[in-house]
């Protein structure tokens, strides 16, 4: 659920007053977008539960310094964004780059029946589209975090450029440039993953 202009600009209001309703309300609104965004740029299921909480809290005890040159969701991205960046690289300084959870798993995503589970029917083609969505998972968390970032917030979240320069602070050219070098990058690292080539 997308606000309009006006009610944002009240909920913004209400939030700089610290209305605790008013902050159940953004949470609501904005909390499966928020774990969207972190766990795939995660890659674990854990760490994004915990970081997402993080964010609120960060933006809920900083949200005067939004002046509102942006949209607020555009605002939480950037903020989100920033957050798992930091918690990068301290998992990376810890050595636990590309861990997995266990419910990370493509067996685990057969049991909640995840996004390829929930539009076949037959258990075969079931095992293999987990199968093949845990080789993405995975060709994704392999690529550098300024590709990953790129894929998740164009590809995989749908923002627009001009969001994607607003949340990165990158200019337009280098959003694009380096985007078509991320895809390209992915698709190498999934092609490397199943092993044959994709369809063009």
């Amino acid at each position: 659920m997308n606000l309009d202009l006006d009610a944002e600009r009240k909920l913004v209001e209400r939030l700089k007053r610290r209305d605790e309703a008013a902050f159940n309300v953004f949470v609501r609104l904005y909390q499966d977008k928020v774990f969207s965004l972190v766990y795939r740029m995660l890659g674990s299921r854990t760490e994004a539960e915990d970081l997402s909480q993080e964010v609120f809290i960060t933006v809920f005890k900083s949200i005067d310094s939004f002046r509102g040159d942006s949209r607020l969701g555009t605002w939480l991205y950037r903020v989100a964004v920033n957050h798992t960046k930091n918690r990068v690289k301290f998992l990376d300084r810890r050595g636990r780059k590309g861990q997995r959870d266990i419910d990370d798993s493509p067996e685990a995503e057969v049991s909640r029946g995840g996004p390829v589970s929930s539009r076949v029917d037959r258990p075969d083609e079931r095992t293999e589209g987990n199968e093949l969505e845990g080789k993405i998972r995975v060709a994704l968390n392999a690529l550098d975090e300024d590709h990953r970032e790129l894929i998740v917030l164009r590809d995989l979240e749908g923002l627009s450029y001009e969001e994607i320069v607003t949340i990165t602070g990158l200019p337009d050219g280098t959003v694009k440039s380096r985007l078509h070098r991320a895809r390209a990058a992915l698709r190498d690292a999934i092609e490397r993953g199943i092993g044959w080539k994709l369809p063009e």
